[in-house]
């Protein structure tokens, strides 16, 4: 048998019957070596205390595992996200173009950058709609998830590729929560943690928005209490506004008045009316004149069609039954949880700690970061905090990845 390479995976099985299977491999934009596959991981034990067979990653690389296997670096993706963080071999870009490349912050000349669809997701990794042994979906069969579940599947598929060592653990928002997890779930193999706009605990205010935003799925008649697989319904409205209420929270009032201010959707109805400003009135909308239905079902104002145009593309990418346990498993995260507390947690962490705020975000304040960060440096971590200025809120680490490349420069020298 031919030996394999290092960072190049082959479908076969090791002896806990993990397999490994590539489903494309070439050659990237800036000759960068690109697979995508699945891990197939076998029984996986979730922290609930239940077990599931055949549990499956999917996965994308780029770059190749050097012969010592230590120049990984994993990138943790956010809620909606999944394993394309870079373009690959087919070219089509990846939700942080930018940052992975050719002499980019995670340069593939020197790094092996792996990226895995977390747990419970929906892009290709095991999530409640996965069919199951019985040949139906696990739809709400699906055990309830930590991030802590999603961190130990990362580091299963590490093994699988072989990875020895990794150099650094780098994610925004749900990638932050797993950050921060994983050089204390794998201190022996986590070099650094890159963490950005995530604290080491969720907030109240947080947990909150992530409540409201299940009531609006779960409330959809179309959602049938999870069993919506295969009836040719599925609660789009109840995602629809549970993305709305996400994307409020995402962005600021600064970016939105900028951009929509208070736009109409469309030009109002001409009118004769004395006194009528030159853009018409509220009143005069062609939407709200026509009936009241329509001004309470029709979006009148530019904001308002933004919304429901995020929430219609999420939905056709997304699953709401995902949508839920991935918001869930957010609520979960706590770093002190079964670990002494918050400050014993901190005082385990052996990894050097790069944490970055960003100055408008709404979901994880900057006071509340620096405090985290204060009670790190307190215990002896290794902890640089850093601030990006931006317009785009808790976004800005998804939408100026360039600005935020520049931050993130200084993790190599910690």
């Amino acid at each position: 048998m031919t030996e394999k390479q290092p960072g190049l995976a082959t479908a076969e099985s090791d002896e806990d019957g993990c397999r490994t299977e590539v489903k494309q491999a070439g050659i990237a934009a800036g000759g960068v070596e690109h697979q995508s596959g699945v891990v197939t991981l076998g029984d996986f034990s979730f922290e609930c205390g239940q077990t599931l067979p055949m549990v499956q990653v999917a996965f994308e690389t780029w770059g190749r595992l050097n012969a010592a296997r230590d120049n990984a670096v994993v990138v943790c993706h956010a809620l909606t996200g999944d394993a394309h963080a870079a373009a690959g071999a087919e070219g089509q870009a990846g939700w942080w173009n930018g940052l992975i490349g050719p002499g980019c912050f995670l340069d593939t000349t020197r790094f092996f950058v792996i990226c895995s669809n977390v747990l419970g997701g929906c892009s290709g990794s095991t999530g409640p709609a996965t069919i199951g042994p019985d040949d139906r979906p696990y739809a709400l069969r699906f055990p309830l998830i930590t991030v802590r579940d999603m961190v130990k599947a990362q580091m299963r598929l590490l093994d699988a590729l072989g990875v020895r060592r990794v150099q650094l653990v780098v994610g925004g928002s749900l990638g932050g929560m797993q950050a921060w997890e994983w050089p204390l779930l794998d201190p022996e193999r986590v070099l650094r943690s890159a963490i950005i706009a995530a604290d080491a605990r969720f907030s109240a205010l947080a947990i909150g928005y992530n409540e409201v935003m299940r009531q609006a799925i779960v409330g959809d008649p179309a959602w049938q209490h999870g069993n919506y697989y295969g009836t040719g319904k599925r609660p789009t409205h109840g995602l629809g506004l549970a993305r709305s209420i996400a994307m409020l929270t995402y962005r600021t009032d600064t970016l939105f008045e900028a951009r929509f201010g208070r736009e109409e959707v469309t030009p109002p109805a001409p009118t004769d009316r004395p006194g009528s400003a030159e853009t018409g009135t509220f009143f005069e909308n062609e939407a709200c004149a026509s009936s009241p239905l329509a001004a309470f079902t029709q979006p009148l104002y530019q904001v308002e069609s933004y919304l429901r145009h995020h929430g219609r593309k999420l939905d056709a990418r997304f699953d709401a039954n995902s949508y839920l346990y991935l918001t869930r498993a957010m609520d979960s995260h706590d770093i002190g949880r079964g670990r002494g507390g918050l400050l014993q947690a901190l005082e385990n962490l052996k990894a050097s700690v790069f944490l970055v705020g960003i100055d408008t975000d709404y979901l994880y304040s900057v006071s509340a970061l620096e405090h985290t960060a204060q009670l790190a440096q307190d215990v002896g971590v290794r902890l640089d905090f850093h601030v990006v200025s931006s317009d785009f809120g808790h976004d800005a680490f998804l939408a100026e990845p360039e600005k935020l490349g520049q931050v993130l420069k200084g993790v190599w020298q910690a």
